[in-house]
C-alpha cells in the first residue's frame, strides 16, 4: 500500500466542500506540469448545517473511450450515515465532484500526491531492489516436530 499523508514526500492535504450554492468542484492540474498527479480521497462527510436528507456525491471523469461518466461514491444522511471512509480512493485529474442530490454541506478530504517524472525512475529502482532482496531470502522450510 502506498503511503499517503503529511510524512509522504510530494503529498499535500486536499479538501473541498459541496453545498446547495456550490454543487460541483473540479480538481485539475496544469497539463504543462512535468509531474504525475494522483488524488486519494480518504473521507466524505456531512458538516455543520447539514439537513437530515440524502446527499449523493458523484465523481465525474472520463472512461477509456474518453467519454464523460458520472459515478455515485457516497449517499450520506445525517441520521444514519453522516460520513464515509473512502480508504484513499485514487483518482487521476481532471476530476469533478458533484452534489447530485441534497443540499450539503458535504466535505471531501484526502491527499494530492505529486510524483515528479524524474523521481519515478528512483521509485522503480527501489521496487527492483526489494524484489532482489526477496530472491536472496532462503525458502521457508516446514517446522520440525
Amino acid at each position: 500500500m502506498e503511503p499517503h499523508g503529511p510524512g509522504c514526500p510530494g503529498s499535500v492535504l486536499f479538501g473541498c466542500e459541496l453545498t446547495a450554492n456550490t454543487k460541483s468542484y473540479t480538481f485539475q492540474v496544469d497539463e504543462e506540469d512535468d509531474s504525475d498527479h494522483i488524488l486519494a480521497l480518504s473521507v466524505v462527510c456531512l458538516t455543520d448545517g447539514a439537513k437530515d436528507e440524502c446527499n449523493v456525491v458523484e465523481v465525474v471523469g472520463r472512461n477509456h473511450e474518453n467519454q464523460e461518466i458520472a459515478v455515485p461514491v457516497a449517499n450520506l444522511k445525517l441520521s444514519c450515515q453522516p460520513l464515509l471512509s473512502l480508504d484513499n480512493f485514487k483518482l487521476q485529474p481532471p476530476v469533478t465532484f458533484r452534489l447530485a442530490a441534497g443540499s450539503g454541506p458535504v466535505h471531501l478530504t484526502g491527499w494530492h500526491r505529486i510524483v515528479h517524472r524524474e523521481d519515478a525512475s528512483f521509485e522503480e529502482d527501489d521496487d527492483l531492489s526489494e524484489e532482489e532482496e526477496e530472491e536472496e531470502l532462503a525458502p521457508i522450510m516446514p517446522a520440525k516436530k
